[in-house]
């Protein structure tokens, strides 16, 4: 089975006038589809550098991301988007909900992004929703704006949006970095879930080494390099 992320040769450097800062140096990893990765490493050591690379978000300097077979280096910025759109699902640390929204209409905006552009929009997954609201224990929170609802509730919901659209991959930044114990062990559970319920691939990226051991792998970084890969308890 061919990888649904391959990583080859990554490099990343910034430029500050005269002064180049090399954040990636020849980042090279692959991931099966549905498996869980998790990539740990202290702050500075290249993983949120990584995340967006891998996430479409940002270009590396050389070397290539395929996701799902496919090179990001061969599309422009609109097929960039649509893919995105079609095959990731982001969760970050600091939820990025829209405040004006209520929780189920921030779920709804994510679907309907995704549908921008399709000739016929495709209906919200009504069963989907009703697995994730359940799943994640936000059904009666969906009238709620994000200022009316705790940490958890608010990670909660941001993974709802993610997952409602059946990416086939899932990259959470640091998704139980701003949440209690209590809030941070739903959220690995509702990840570790969607990898083995919902088949879907998910890399998360943390600095915590307790967290990352939920996952199938490890990727260790540090000064912008992988330095080693072990198996979690995932």
């Amino acid at each position: 089975m061919a990888p649904i992320i391959l990583a080859q040769d990554l490099v990343k450097t910034y430029r500050s006038g005269k002064l180049a800062v090399t954040a990636l140096r020849k980042v090279s990893f692959s991931v099966e589809p549905g498996e869980f990765v998790s990539i740990v490493g202290p702050s500075g050591s290249g993983k949120s550098t990584l995340f967006y690379i891998l996430g479409g978000l940002t270009h590396a300097t050389s070397g290539s991301v395929c996701i799902d077979g496919t090179d990001f280096a061969t599309l422009d910025d609109g097929e960039r988007t649509r893919m995105r759109r079609a095959k990731i699902g982001f969760v970050f640390q600091r939820f990025n909900l829209l405040p004006t929204l209520s929780a189920m209409g921030n779920i709804e905006i994510a679907h309907d992004i995704a549908n921008l552009g399709s000739a016929t929009k495709k209906e919200l997954d009504k069963p989907l929703l009703n697995q994730l609201t359940q799943m994640l224990g936000i059904e009666g929170r969906l009238d709620h704006r994000p200022n009316e609802l705790s940490g958890g509730e608010q990670q909660r919901i941001a993974i709802a949006r993610a997952l409602i659209t059946r990416p086939a991959i899932v990259l959470a930044d640091e998704p139980t970095g701003n949440l209690d114990t209590k809030n941070s062990d739903a959220v690995l559970g509702m990840l570790r879930k969607s990898s083995r319920e919902l088949k879907q691939t998910v890399l998360m990226i943390t600095h915590n080494d307790e967290a990352a051991q939920i996952a199938d792998r490890i990727l260790h970084m540090r000064d912008g390099e992988i330095t080693h890969i072990e198996n979690g308890r995932g």
